[in-house]
């Protein structure tokens, strides 16, 4: 055990990212800072709030704050019947065999009409606050779409951070596949929603996790930090409430529903308090 303090935050489309503001500044105001971990893991979601959480630039009480407000001129997406069923057709037809269920949701990705690489990379760009690898560990999280490998960006990996950042969140058959370095990669929540793996290593272990699923193919964020604890972490899990998973409503990708979920998370971080401060303290 190497020892330090991991973040880990998972996708789960723009309602996740406010229900994750809503956690990390309701636990910052009760006095446990989670922004000061030695690394932080963000796939999908989860890298768009890592990577502002970041900067430098933002308090974890202002992160929380640009999720507030109306949200009518920004664009509604939503993962429709018939990418859902692609995705359970993939799944059937590789018969447990992980990379293979994501080298066929990559090739469907990349023979979906999901529109201009280059606009999709102008939003993801317009909502960081910064371009620029943090000083602290940061790591983003995307699938190759050819090869079903994963690549966990880095400062060091010679990718820019809007780059790595939009590559993470391109969920297939909704937003096109982003091109690094030559390759193409989609959402980093093909083969984990939290990727809580690339923690291991580290003594103490927080996972902030939208999306609670997992299959034989898809590992679920209960079983990573399961694995964890098993390599001797202390480890927590947080996972949305009853409450904030109605207030994701039946899109997480409407950004209309990013208020109310950030408001959930705020108000589900209390509950979480004394246990945070349990794995987070030396």
């Amino acid at each position: 055990m190497g020892g330090g303090t991991a973040l880990v935050l998972g996708g789960g489309g723009l309602t996740g990212i406010g229900w994750e503001c809503g956690i990390l500044h309701g636990l910052a105001r009760a006095g446990v800072d989670l922004t000061t971990a030695d690394l932080v893991v963000g796939t999908s979601a989860g890298s768009v709030v890592g990577a502002q959480l970041t900067s430098g630039l933002l308090t974890a009480q202002e992160l929380y704050e640009r999720q507030l407000g109306d949200a009518s001129g920004e664009t509604v997406a939503r993962l429709g019947a018939g990418t859902l069923a692609r995705f359970a057709l993939a799944m059937a037809r590789s018969r447990g065999d992980a990379a293979a269920y994501r080298r066929r949701v990559g090739a469907m990705a990349l023979a979906a009409d999901t529109g201009a690489e280059a606009e999709r990379r102008k939003v993801l760009a317009a909502r960081l606050v910064s371009h620029d690898w943090p000083g602290r560990r940061l790591v983003v999280t995307a699938v190759d779409a050819l090869t079903g490998e994963l690549e966990a960006f880095d400062r060091e990996s010679g990718s820019g951070l809007v780059d790595a950042v939009s590559a993470s969140c391109a969920v297939p058959g909704v937003w096109p596949p982003v091109t690094v370095g030559g390759r193409r990669f989609v959402d980093g929540g093909i083969r984990s929603a939290t990727n809580a793996d690339l923690a291991a290593g580290h003594e103490r272990v927080v996972v902030i996790a939208p999306i609670t699923l997992g299959s034989r193919l898809v590992p679920s964020p209960a079983a990573q930090a399961a694995r964890l604890r098993a390599a001797g972490a202390k480890v927590l899990l947080i996972t949305p409430s009853p409450a904030a998973r109605k207030a994701f409503g039946h899109n997480v990708l409407d950004p209309a529903r990013r208020d109310p979920a950030a408001r959930a998370g705020l108000a589900q971080a209390a509950g979480h308090v004394a246990e945070a401060a349990a794995v987070w303290s030396p």
